[in-house]
C-alpha cells in the first residue's frame, strides 16, 4: 500500500506548516479531518479541495458538506479516494477551509512511499511547524483560539490582529486628521469663523464711537 505524504501550508500564513502521511486509498475527508486536528480548528465546516496547476488555478473540486446549489455539481470528499485525483508526483490541490470564515490552503504532494509503516496509523502527522492563526467566529467580537478558549474581547486584541505596534499611534492620530473626525472638525472650523465675526464686529462699532468723538 503506497503512503503520499502531502505539505500543507497556509497560503497567507507561510511559515505554518503542515506535512500529514496518508494511503493512497483513504479519501479526501481522511486528509480533510486530519488537517484539523493538526490545527485544532473544527472539521465541520464545508470545506472544498481543488485539482490544482502548479501555479495554484483550481479545477475539479472535492466539497465536504456542499451547500445545495453545489451538490448535483461536486464530488464528496467521503466518496473520493485520493489515488484517483493524483496524475503527477507533485500533484497539487487548492484547499478552502470554511467557506463562512474561509482560510485557503496550498496541499502539494511531496513524497510517495512505497510501503506503510505497520507500527504507523494513518493519516500520520510527520511534521508541524507554527501555530495555526486564531479565527474569529461569525458574529461574534471574541477572538476564539482554535483549540476552543475564547480569547478576551478587547481593543488590545483587534489591533493585535492588525499587528499593531505602540509607534502606530502617529499614524492613527494622522488618520484622524485626515477625515476620521471630519465633523468634529468642521464643527471647529465653524466655530472660528464665529469668534472672527465677533472680533471685528466690535472693532467695526469701536471706530463708530472714535468718530462720534471726532466730531
Amino acid at each position: 500500500m503506497a503512503i503520499y505524504k502531502f505539505r500543507i501550508t497556509f497560503e497567507d500564513f507561510d511559515d505554518v506548516v503542515r506535512e500529514i502521511d496518508i494511503k493512497s486509498n483513504q479519501t479526501f475527508e481522511d486528509l480533510h479531518k486530519a488537517i484539523h486536528r493538526s490545527t485544532g480548528y473544527n472539521a465541520e465546516k464545508s470545506s472544498s479541495f481543488y485539482v490544482s496547476t502548479d501555479n495554484w488555478l483550481k479545477g475539479d473540486e472535492i466539497a465536504y458538506l456542499p451547500s445545495e446549489r453545489k451538490k448535483d455539481r461536486v464530488v464528496l470528499m467521503e466518496n473520493s479516494k485520493l489515488s484517483g485525483f493524483i496524475e503527477d508526483p507533485h500533484q497539487k490541490f487548492y484547499y478552502i477551509y470554511n467557506f463562512d470564515r474561509p482560510y485557503d490552503f496550498h496541499v502539494e504532494l511531496v513524497k510517495i512511499i512505497l510501503d506503510a509503516d505497520p507500527n504507523i496509523e494513518y493519516p500520520f502527522l510527520a511534521k508541524s511547524s507554527g501555530e495555526a492563526p486564531k479565527i474569529m467566529e461569525q458574529n461574534s467580537p471574541q477572538a476564539v483560539d482554535p483549540r476552543g478558549a475564547a480569547a478576551a474581547a478587547s481593543e488590545f486584541d483587534f489591533l493585535n490582529e492588525m499587528n499593531f505596534v505602540p509607534e502606530d499611534t502617529d499614524e492613527l492620530e494622522a488618520m484622524g486628521e485626515m477625515g476620521i473626525n471630519a465633523e468634529e472638525r468642521e464643527e471647529d472650523e465653524e466655530s472660528e469663523e464665529d469668534e472672527f465675526g465677533d472680533e471685528f464686529s466690535d472693532s467695526d462699532n469701536f471706530e463708530d464711537d472714535s468718530h462720534k468723538d471726532d466730531y
